[in-house]
């Protein structure tokens, strides 16, 4: 069962059967919170995440899935803690952040500002 998130309009619930085409295929870059329900740091990162998709429509994409429901993805890119963010360009991981932090510093650390 997909769990509810107050941000589901702006950040995409992916799976394994839709990580392909949600991710791998996109035209924008895609970030993706490799999150679970029972890790507090993944609810805390949750509304930061929702911000940047918001702050950044039309030029990142930002989506979510949750390891313990899409173990094919999880272990296909080697995903141990949580949260893992991890960001693709042209289909490919080309940076991977662990753990939560404020929106400032993950934007600094995605390279959207400047």
């Amino acid at each position: 069962m997909a769990r509810q998130t107050e941000f589901a309009t702006t950040v995409t619930t992916v799976t394994d059967d839709t990580f392909a085409t949600e991710v791998l295929a996109s035209d924008l870059p895609v970030l993706v919170d490799f999150t679970a329900d029972w890790c507090p740091p993944c609810r805390m990162i949750a509304p930061v995440l929702a911000a940047l998709a918001e702050e950044e429509a039309g030029r990142l994409r930002i989506v979510t899935l949750n390891v313990d429901d899409n173990p094919r993805t999880q272990a296909a890119y080697a995903v141990l803690s949580m949260p893992t963010l991890l960001l693709f360009e042209a289909g490919e991981p080309v940076r991977q952040l662990i753990g939560a932090r404020p929106k400032l510093r993950l934007r600094k650390e995605l390279g959207l500002d400047g």
